[in-house]
């Protein structure tokens, strides 16, 4: 009997904006960077923040996606709050930033900087 193991999905996807802004980081980053790391620390109106970081040595636990421009990290404690959401890279006239669509997140504050779940 053989087994297989089915290749298990990101826990976010990340648009190709977003990636190309990963990409331009790591050009950037300091030269002990080995990626950029997306967690959720406890700030802000709502409860939870996004927080994206240079890292520069991998935890284990953390989730891992390989990305054309360099390694992206989901800080393990983070995960269970980003499962299905969506990370992209918008810049206008007046502000530039990573955005997220979270399934997860039951509300917002009014300045979007924070959500609860």
């Amino acid at each position: 009997m053989t087994t297989t193991t089915r290749q298990r999905p990101a826990a976010i996807i990340l648009t190709p904006a977003a990636e190309t802004r990963v990409a331009n980081l790591m050009a950037d980053a300091p030269a002990d960077a080995i990626g950029v790391k997306l967690s959720t620390p406890r700030r802000g109106c709502s409860g939870l923040a996004y927080s994206v970081d240079y890292v520069s040595q991998a935890n284990p636990l953390d989730e891992k996606i390989e990305t054309p421009g360099g390694l992206f990290f989901i800080d393990s404690a983070s995960v269970l709050y980003l499962i299905g959401s969506t990370m992209d890279w918008q810049e206008d006239d007046f502000t530039a930033g990573f955005v997220f669509q979270n399934p997860n997140a039951k509300g917002s504050c009014g300045c979007g900087e924070s959500f609860t779940v």
